[in-house]
């Protein structure tokens, strides 16, 4: 081998590395991009360009591909992407026809269940037939975000517009779901199912508050008010212990005890926080700061900031990928 071939393999070696293991997967909605990080020591291992204004993005139970709700942005989106994690590249941009403004996102099973805003409505992708096979009309408006719980037999939405949240139970027959309509405080947005299932706690963005609801009764049955100008994300960590909820207007992060509701820290971990991510062994939070390009890890014990990873432009939407 020649010295002039061997320094052309070492110079394209870093062109041919795949992604970490495990990795941290990142939005950057005001760039187009997704970023795919090593959670180890913060560096960009490779950024995918996909469509405009992507907003929320969810991982296939194999960890192979990653799945992008194109929101838009003055335009609205049409488009979902999927990514291969490990080749880094988009596989496809899948056109969604009248469907419009995409964005909560959540896989379950083979298939990929995401909300169309515009359209009030869930529907459901299968990437092995590249299509989209189901619909269902919520009649609420402003359906933004979507979550299955483990079994698949029953889905939420938040519904921004009508103040309400959606809950759909899977019964026999042709209509397949039932749908229950919870009223909530104003403008639900970000919201999580506990662990044990029991409950589904709401971030109230345009009030200030966080709605509890009894999964059995389908009721809200308290409601907190954590003084926020504008929550959109709200998370429980992975043991079910603590509440993280995201004020991207009033720059700060709320964290209350699951069990006590009271508030256990409240801190400003940089400009506009958006999207909350869980590290899955419940050690790191990752705060995505859309205002300063960056994602901020916070240490579980400690509840402080101990890493800064530049992302790119607009952080928003995250998911993990071991």
């Amino acid at each position: 081998m020649t010295s002039r071939l061997l320094t052309l393999l070492v110079m394209t070696l870093p062109a041919l590395s795949q992604r970490p293991s495990p990795a941290l997967l990142v939005l950057n909605k005001s760039a187009n991009e997704l970023a795919i990080i090593d959670p180890a020591n913060g560096r960009v291992a490779g950024r995918v360009p996909v469509g405009e204004g992507p907003h929320e993005v969810a991982v296939s139970a194999d960890g192979r591909y990653a799945f992008v709700a194109n929101y838009g942005a003055q335009t609205p989106g049409q488009t979902l992407s999927m990514i291969d994690i490990g080749a880094l590249k988009e596989l496809r941009r899948i056109d969604l026809g009248p469907l419009r403004r995409p964005h909560g996102i959540w896989v379950a099973g083979d298939k990929v269940y995401f909300t169309a805003e515009t359209n009030r409505l869930i529907a459901r992708y299968d990437p092995a037939s590249n299509k989209v096979d189901w619909v269902f009309g919520t009649g609420q408006v402003g359906t933004h975000m979507v979550s299955v719980n483990r079994d698949q037999t029953r889905m939420f939405t938040a519904n921004i517009g009508s103040d309400s949240v959606t809950i759909l139970d899977k019964v026999p027959g042709p209509a397949g779901w039932n749908a229950t309509v919870v009223p909530v405080g104003k403008a639900p947005e970000g919201n999580d199912l506990s662990p044990d299932g029991k409950q589904l706690w709401v971030a109230n963005g345009g009030g200030g508050t966080v709605s509890i609801i009894d999964t059995v009764s389908k009721k809200v049955v308290e409601t907190i008010d954590v003084q926020t100008k504008r929550s959109n994300r709200l998370q429980f960590t992975p043991d079910g212990k603590r509440v993280f909820i995201s004020d991207l207007s009033g720059n700060e992060v709320i964290v209350l005890d699951a069990a006590t509701h009271k508030q256990v820290r409240r801190f400003s971990p940089g400009k506009v926080p958006e999207g909350i991510l869980m590290q899955p062994d419940g050690k790191r939070i990752y705060i995505a700061c859309a205002g300063d390009n960056a994602v901020m890890v916070v240490d579980a014990n400690t509840l402080e900031v101990v890493r800064r990873i530049e992302t790119g432009e607009g952080p928003d939407g995250m998911a993990w990928v071991n």
